[in-house]
């Protein structure tokens, strides 16, 4: 039982997948980067809700 080669059209659509996942990685890696900081720094303010401003 022998298997057969890879056609060139897989080997050329699994670059593609592999280039979109690294992408999708890098840019998830960046979000998650920017949150960290954000915290970390002090930044982040969570809703106050219904509080009124008086001038």
């Amino acid at each position: 039982m022998s298997l057969r080669p890879t056609h060139e059209l897989h080997q050329r659509r699994f670059g593609r997948n592999l280039g979109v996942a690294l992408t999708l990685a890098g840019f998830i890696v960046i979000i998650f980067g920017l949150t960290v900081v954000k915290v970390t720094r002090g930044d982040f303010e969570p809703p106050r809700g219904n509080v009124e401003v008086q001038n």
